[in-house]
């Protein structure tokens, strides 16, 4: 290691420190696991050593640590992404005095914590946190390197982002929701990628001043910069949401009991967002932004197509047998479900019997384009026009031939939905007006939301009984037991190849206020994104 990067073992943590004496960090792991000069060796093969993985992460860090962008991206298996990050660590976001403490290694796996300092403008504030490193095997050379990721640098960053210091491209704002209580990503933390997407869309709207920042900032210009560290505070303009103090909270709370999981809640009257949370450990908003086959909550759309074409009607035919085939492919039913050859829509509707609604999408007048046409006509889904302040996805219903054209009817295929999508289609399903969902009024940027032109009030009236009938007597009831006025629901459960458990679909109403959730691998239905939405629905209706 080069001169001017002190190293020790101080308590059994690694301390590197730039500018200090005494040995470099090559000279003290030699010493303590006996490396040390001789000829050259073949080239090394298999996982990296004990005594390489603390050579390999000492090398680095200490170089890191001396801001020497070079040599540190020298240690890694990819100097040529890693060694402009790395300037920037020094260059763009004016970090310096750094200090690294190694802690205990875990195999070849490395935790550090980082001591620094940020100045800009004569503002200047430290810097702290804890991030990880993995030592790796070098294909070509055989060295012992760290395994490049973003994330060594700082657990915030991915690939594409860098890291900056300076004047903030926006105020901050201060958002609160619609009755003026503040919203903070402390007090509801899953809201933080929401009220970034809010500052970065809404932040030179808002009226507020920038201050000095540490921000990350990515390659995609749509994608909102997140802040690190607050040097010099600017003022916050104040951006008020549609959103629900209370309903929010309640969301935060019954997304923390399964991970992987998201909720959306809307008022169906006004389609205004109440609260949008999600448990992810990637912080990605898939309430809003998911894309993820919706299981059977997808028998509310295609209910409707049957209704609308006249095939049937709740107190209609749908039978329910076992199985039931559609162009080679064979469809059943959850295991346990009793079939009922004799079942009515709306007694398929609340068991939740896949066979009923596979068999139904072959009576005429049905096409292939029928179901696409029910759900963008009649929902507003798929069209890719909702403009809800942020960053959001409107559901995919393609037009489809073959099995997926009955795999789609029960929400497996090739549909993709959001639980923003799910609560939407609850919200037209009862009132029978699509209202397009919005986080923002469209006064503050004139923006024009979605139209469709809804259901027929005799559809509406048939979807509220049949999900009345489900939250009370069906596959949702057990969710919904304890919740008093108007309810109603539909389960669903998604399927995923290479997934022990299918995704857990739900969506309901009581009263004034509709909600969807969905949990990755949480099972039935009713199973985890079940007491979610029944969590919300509690805060009113």
């Amino acid at each position: 290691m080069r001169k001017g990067v002190g190293a020790a073992v101080i308590g059994g943590v690694f301390v590197v420190v730039a500018g200090g004496a005494g040995y470099g960090a090559y000279n003290v792991l030699s010493g303590l696991h006996g490396g040390g000069g001789g000829s050259a060796a073949a080239v090394r093969t298999g996982p990296p050593s004990a005594s390489e993985v603390e050579e390999a992460s000492a090398t680095f860090l200490a170089a890191w640590a001396k801001g020497d962008a070079d040599e540190a991206a020298s240690y890694t298996n990819d100097a040529a992404d890693a060694e402009p990050l790395l300037s920037a660590y020094r260059g763009n976001a004016h970090i310096t005095g750094v200090r690294i403490t190694a802690g205990k290694r875990g195999g070849t796996s490395v935790p550090f914590s980082v001591r620094a300092t940020v100045s800009y403008a004569g503002a200047s504030k430290p810097l702290s946190y804890d991030s990880r490193l993995t030592v790796v095997r070098g294909q070509t050379t055989g060295r012992a390197l760290v395994d490049w990721q973003p994330s060594v640098v700082h657990p915030a960053l991915k690939k594409g982002d860098t890291l900056v210091t300076g004047e903030a491209k926006v105020p901050p704002i201060e958002a609160v929701d619609r009755d003026g209580v503040e919203l903070t990503a402390r007090t509801y933390p899953s809201l933080g990628p929401v009220l970034d997407a809010l500052r970065a869309k809404y932040g030179d709207r808002a009226g507020g001043k920038p201050g000095i920042e540490l921000s990350v900032e990515h390659d995609a210009a749509d994608t909102p910069g997140r802040t690190l560290l607050t040097l010099a505070k600017g003022s916050p303009g104040k951006l008020r949401t549609t959103l629900s103090a209370r309903a929010q909270a309640a969301a935060e709370r019954a997304v923390l009991d399964f991970p992987e999981s998201s909720v959306v809640a809307v008022q169906p009257s006004t389609g205004q967002v109440l609260a949008v949370a999600n448990h992810r450990a990637d912080q990605f908003n898939a309430a809003f932004e998911g894309r993820l086959a919706p299981g059977s909550t997808m028998k509310i759309i295609t209910s409707a197509m049957l209704i609308d074409n006249g095939v049937t009607s709740m107190n209609g035919p749908a039978p329910c047998p076992p199985a039931a085939t559609w162009q080679s492919q064979t469809f059943t039913n959850l295991q346990g479900l009793t079939p009922n050859e004799h079942a009515t829509l709306a007694n398929s509707f609340l068991r939740s019997c896949n066979t009923a609604f596979v068999k139904l999408i072959d009576e005429k007048p049905l096409t292939d384009e029928s179901l696409t046409n029910e759900a963008g006509e009649r929902f507003g889904l798929g069209r890719n026009n909702w403009k809800t302040g942020i960053v959001s996805f409107d559901g995919s219903v393609p037009a489809v031939t073959g099995p997926d054209r009955a795999a789609n009817a029960i929400g497996q295929g090739q549909v993709q939905m959001s639980p923003l999508d799910m609560a939407s289609v609850t919200a037209t399903a009862i009132t029978g007006t699509f209202r397009q969902p919005y986080l923002v009024s469209p006064r503050l940027d004139g923006r024009q939301l979605a139209t469709a032109k809804g259901l027929p009030s005799n559809t509406a009236s048939q979807l509220r009984a049949m999900m009345r009938l489900t939250a009370t007597e069906g596959t949702a009831a057990r969710a919904m037991s304890g919740l008093g006025g108007d309810i109603g629901a539909k389960t669903g459960s998604a399927e995923v190849d290479g997934q022990a458990k299918s995704n857990s679909w739900f969506t309901g109403f009581r009263g004034d206020l509709a909600a969807a959730a969905m949990t990755q691998q949480g099972g039935h239905g009713g199973d985890a994104a079940g007491p979610i939405v029944a969590a919300v629905l509690r805060t009113g209706g």
